[in-house]
C-alpha cells in the first residue's frame, strides 16, 4: 500500500475496530484490529523496558497497525528542523511525532541504552515464558518521502568495536557523513532515488522486532541491571536487521516474559545484507501485524518464514560462531520438520541452503540460513 493511502486509512483511528474473523486458532471473540501511534508515551529510547505498562493488550489473532520512528532526525541534540533541514528537508516534510519525541527526550535515562526509537510494548493475553509468538508482517509503508544513511571511516564494519576490526580500520580513507536519500515512485514502484540514475527498489522491513528480553549483566548490550540495550540482537529478537522480514513474512520469537511484550522499531526502507556502513536507509514506517500465540511450539532462537524460504538464524559475537549456529539451526529444523538425520540434514544444508550475513555491525553478528521451500515440493 502506498504511504499516502495508508496514512489516509489510519486517519482518526484510535480505538479497536471489529474486523472479519481471521481463519486461525479459535479465540474467545472475533479478532480485532487496533492502532498504536508513535507518541512520546508509546515509545522507548534504546531499550526494552520490562516494567513499562503495555500501550495495548491484545488477544491471539488480533491485528495491529503500528507507527514507528526512525532515530535519524529524532535523537540528535539539534531540533529536527535544524538537523534535517541541513540535509535539505523542509519543515513540512518532518513528521509531527518526530518533533514531539525529540522534545520529550529530556529526562529519559541513557545509561546502558542505544539510539533506536521503539514502539511498545504490546501485551498478548495468556502469553507465558516457553510459548512462541508468531508475528505475521501484513503490510509496511513509508511515512516520509526520504530516509537517512550514515557512513564513517570508523563506523559499521570499520568500527574499532566491531569484533573483526583491524587496528588500522579507523584510519581508512572512506567517505563519511549523513546522506539524505529521497524516495519516490518510478515505473509504478517505490524506489530510493540514490542519484546519477541509480534507483534502489524499496523493500521496507522493521530492523527491530522483539519480545521483552531477560537481561543479565554481562550479556551483549547489558551493562546496567534490567536494561537490555537495543543495539545487539539476541534470542528475544531485537535488532536482527534481517531484510527478509518484509511484508508477507512471518517471524517467530520465544516468549521470555509474561504477556510476551512486543516491541518494534528501527524502520528501514532498503538494506543490503551485512548493513556494512552501520545503517540502512533509516526511514519511518507504518506496519500492520497479526499476532498469534503458539502454545504448540518451543524455540530457543528467532526463526522466520517467507513465501519461498524458511529462514533460520545464528547469533553470536563472533561471525564464525554465528555461521556455525545458523548451520546448527538449519540441521535441527530439517530434522524436526522433515525427519532428516543430522548427517543427511548437514548434507542438504551444504548443497541447497544459502547462508547470508544479515548484519555484522551491531556487536552480535547475525547469519541467516535460507532453506528453499521448493525443496519439499511446495
Amino acid at each position: 500500500m502506498h504511504s499516502g493511502s495508508l496514512r489516509t486509512a489510519l486517519a482518526g483511528v484510535s480505538t479497536s475496530l471489529v474486523m472479519a474473523v481471521w481463519p486461525g486458532p479459535a479465540a474467545a471473540q472475533a479478532p480485532r484490529e487496533h492502532f498504536v501511534p508513535s507518541r512520546p508515551e508509546t515509545v522507548s529510547w534504546g531499550w526494552f523496558p520490562l516494567d513499562k505498562p503495555p500501550v495495548l493488550t491484545i488477544d491471539s489473532g488480533d491485528t495491529v497497525r503500528i507507527d514507528t520512528l526512525s532515530h535519524a532526525g529524532a535523537t540528535q541534540d539539534e531540533h529536527p528542523e535544524a538537523s534535517l533541514g541541513a540535509l535539505g528537508v523542509s519543515p513540512d516534510e518532518i513528521l509531527p511525532d518526530v518533533v514531539d519525541f525529540w522534545a520529550s527526550r529530556a529526562g529519559r535515562p541513557r545509561d546502558g541504552r542505544s539510539g533506536h526509537v521503539i514502539t511498545g510494548p504490546i501485551a498478548v493475553r495468556n502469553a507465558e515464558p516457553g510459548d512462541v509468538l508468531e508475528i505475521q508482517v501484513l503490510e509496511l509503508a513509508t511515512r516520509a518521502p526520504y530516509g537517512v544513511n550514515n557512513t564513517s571511516p570508523a563506523g559499521g564494519v570499520f568500527s574499532p568495536a566491531y569484533p573483526g576490526s583491524r587496528p588500522d580500520d579507523a584510519g581508512r580513507d572512506i567517505a563519511r557523513g549523513r546522506h539524505l536519500i529521497r524516495t519516490g515512485v518510478v515505473n509504478s514502484r517505490e524506489v530510493a532515488l540514490f542519484g546519477d540514475g541509480i534507483h534502489v527498489p524499496l523493500a521496507p522491513f522493521m530492523g527491530i522486532m522483539a519480545v521483552a528480553p531477560d537481561p543479565v549483566v554481562g550479556q551483549p548490550g547489558v551493562t546496567v541491571p534490567g536494561v537490555q540495550a537495543s543495539r545487539p540482537p539476541g534470542r528475544f529478537g531485537g535488532n536482527l536487521d534481517v531484510k527478509d522480514l518484509t511484508a508477507g513474512s512471518t517471524l517467530y520469537l520465544p516468549v521470555l516474559q509474561p504477556g510476551a511484550l512486543f516491541y518494534v522499531g528501527d524502520p528501514h526502507s532498503a538494506q543490503g545484507d551485512g548493513e556494512v556502513s552501520g545503517t540502512a536507509i533509516e526511514q519511518s514506517l507504518t506496519g500492520r501485524f497479526r499476532f498469534v500465540l503458539r502454545k504448540d511450539r518451543t524455540l530457543t532462537a528467532p526463526r522466520a518464514e517467507t513465501r519461498t524460504h524458511y529462514v533460520l538464524m545464528g547469533i553470536d559475537l563472533d561471525l564464525d560462531r554465528a555461521l556455525q549456529k545458523a548451520v546448527e539451526e538449519v540441521v535441527a529444523f530439517l530434522g524436526a520438520e522433515h525427519g532428516l538425520s543430522p548427517d543427511r540434514a548437514l548434507s542438504l544444508a551444504s548443497i541447497a541452503v544459502d547462508f547470508h550475513v544479515a548484519e555484522a555491525v551491531d556487536l552480535t553478528q547475525v547469519v541467516t540460513g535460507r532453506v528453499p521451500k521448493a525443496l519439499f515440493g511446495r
